[in-house]
């Protein structure tokens, strides 16, 4: 399998980043290394914004370290970027030059613009969400973007960060006259964008920051899923976790599960900021997104690359990166949608299925079983736990949840195993509805078990207590019919009819007929 390595450091107020993407096959970038040196570049600016000569060593040694990492690897492409401590050091230049000289690196300082947008360009490029408001909140800037039918409309970028609003804490644990001060600044800041007040749209979050909150909320809750990038939250998951960490010293935080101690004494303005940010946009949620500017900058790449701006359809990108992965068959599942489609209009539902129903459905079609991978004889189970467990761009985690439900279904005593850590995310009504697309594409894929794409029409007729289906096949049906009178019981139970199965020959039934 061809691998293509590309790199990408990032030197930000307070951590310098490396990051090393993989590309098989011309496939999605995915990281394969990243490294991080905390150095906190923007306590090494003086009164006039000079990066002073230790200053300038810790980025020298954190970048000479990296050359070594970067030296194992045959990278297509290496970029090299710095945002705000870099951008308002008066000395820059002189910090580039020496750079370059010494460590044979070439340093591009990107722009408040730039960075805004490459933070927008990573989330629309790895969310579904069509309207929002991005933050980005570093050690010495703020961006924030608002954008529209996926279309970026604002962008700004404040000149303060998690390092220099540290400054408003002075006791340990902080006052609440403390805390208010920093609120009023940020809200007066705020202020300054009307395109802020009352957007009531999510609030995407990138970076360490917003990371930390989000994995603070899962341990606090006993999160049972993995996967961070796009956890939901709420305005008062926020300001509990302000609360929890406001009352406890520097000291203190470093224990709280979840916050890295290198954050213990930046982490509260950011929670601020965040909750400031919440009631100010009147926001429906607070989602993380792991992809942000480095990921960015690399869709601009490639987007330059090819000629065009890139939008894609994010879930289906997903999808299709599972199928090659695991080496799924695209085709099949094309074919047990269609079946599942004669199927539904067989049965003829009270309430028939919806369009996002049909969508489920067609993605669980992709990956069904998809557990056979690891281990046939425990299928489900593994089904189940890749896709309840794995980053799926575009999908939140109750979506990828239903995914999985509906994929790895085998049973209804399967179904209550596997949902029972979050029975309360459904109501009755929406576990019946899972169960149900289950049954559905379980029976589908009986009628497709060796993969010849036999069935060519499903019909039948539907009475209080029998469903009818005439099934009609180009081939020899033996293996068929036996695995689809194997399962219709599951099927059986979830439409509490009985189903009576008949095989017919597509070439008698025409001859018949005339």
């Amino acid at each position: 399998m061809n691998k293509n390595y590309f790199g990408i450091i990032d030197i930000g107020s307070n951590t310098i980043r490396l990051v090393i993407y993989a590309q098989e096959n011309a496939g999605r970038l995915r990281d394969v290394e990243s490294i991080k040196s905390v150095a906190r570049l923007r306590n090494h600016l003086d009164q006039n914004n000079h990066l002073t000569d230790q200053g300038i060593n810790k980025l020298q040694t954190a970048l000479q370290s990296f050359k070594a990492v970067i030296q194992t690897y045959q990278l297509e492409d290496l970029v090299c970027v710095a945002t705000a401590t870099i951008r308002q050091a008066t000395n820059k230049a002189s910090i580039l030059d020496k750079i370059q000289q010494e460590v044979g690196l070439t340093i591009k300082i990107l722009s408040e613009q730039e960075e805004a947008y490459f933070g927008y360009l990573a989330v629309v490029h790895s969310t579904s969400i069509t309207d929002g408001i991005t933050i980005d909140i570093g050690g010495g800037s703020t961006e924030l973007t608002y954008f529209k039918n996926r279309e970026i409309v604002e962008s700004h970028s404040f000149p303060f960060g998690t390092i220099t609003l540290k400054d408003f804490f002075n006791q340990d644990p902080v006052t609440d006259k403390e805390r208010q001060a920093l609120r009023s600044f940020v809200y007066q800041q705020f202020d300054t964008l009307p395109w802020l007040t009352n957007k009531q749209v999510p609030i995407i979050a990138i970076g360490g920051s917003a990371r930390n909150v989000v994995q603070i909320d899962q341990h606090r809750k006993n999160y049972p899923f993995a996967g961070l990038h796009q956890y939901q939250m709420q305005g008062t998951d926020i300001k509990e976790i302000s609360e929890l960490i406001s009352q406890r010293t520097i000291e203190q935080r470093q224990q709280v599960e979840g916050l890295s101690k290198d954050r213990a004494d930046i982490i509260l303005p950011a929670i601020e900021v965040f909750d400031c940010l919440f009631e100010t946009v009147g926001a429906t949620s607070f989602i993380l997104s792991r992809k942000g500017l480095r990921d960015g900058m690399f869709y601009q790449q490639l987007a330059d690359h090819i000629g065009t701006d890139l939008l894609p359809d994010v879930v289906e990108d997903s999808i299709q990166e599972l199928v090659h992965y695991y080496d799924l068959d695209a085709n099949k599942s094309n074919h047990v949608q269609q079946l599942v489609s004669y199927l539904h209009d067989v049965i003829e539902l009270d309430n028939p299925l919806t369009k996002q129903d049909w969508e489920l459905l067609s993605l669980a079609s992709y990956v069904f079983n998809l557990g056979d991978y690891i281990d046939s004889e425990s299928s489900a189970q593994h089904t189940f736990y890749l896709l309840a467990n794995r980053t799926m761009d575009g999908l939140m985690h109750r979506d990828r949840l239903q995914l999985a439900l509906i994929a790895s279904f085998k049973s209804k005593s399967v179904f209550k195993q596997f949902i029972e850590p979050v029975e309360d995310w459904f109501t009755k009504q929406e576990q019946r509805k899972l169960r149900l697309l289950g049954a559905l594409l379980k029976f589908g894929y009986s009628l497709n078990t060796t993969n010849r794409k036999i069935v060519t029409q499903l019909d039948g007729t539907a009475t209080n207590n029998t469903l009818t289906i005439k099934v009609f096949c180009d081939q020899d049906w033996m293996p068929e019919e036996y695995q689809a009178e194997k399962q219709k019981k599951h099927l059986e139970r979830e439409l509490d009819k009985n189903i009576e199965l008949t095989f017919v020959n597509t070439t008698e039934d025409d001859a018949a007929n005339k």
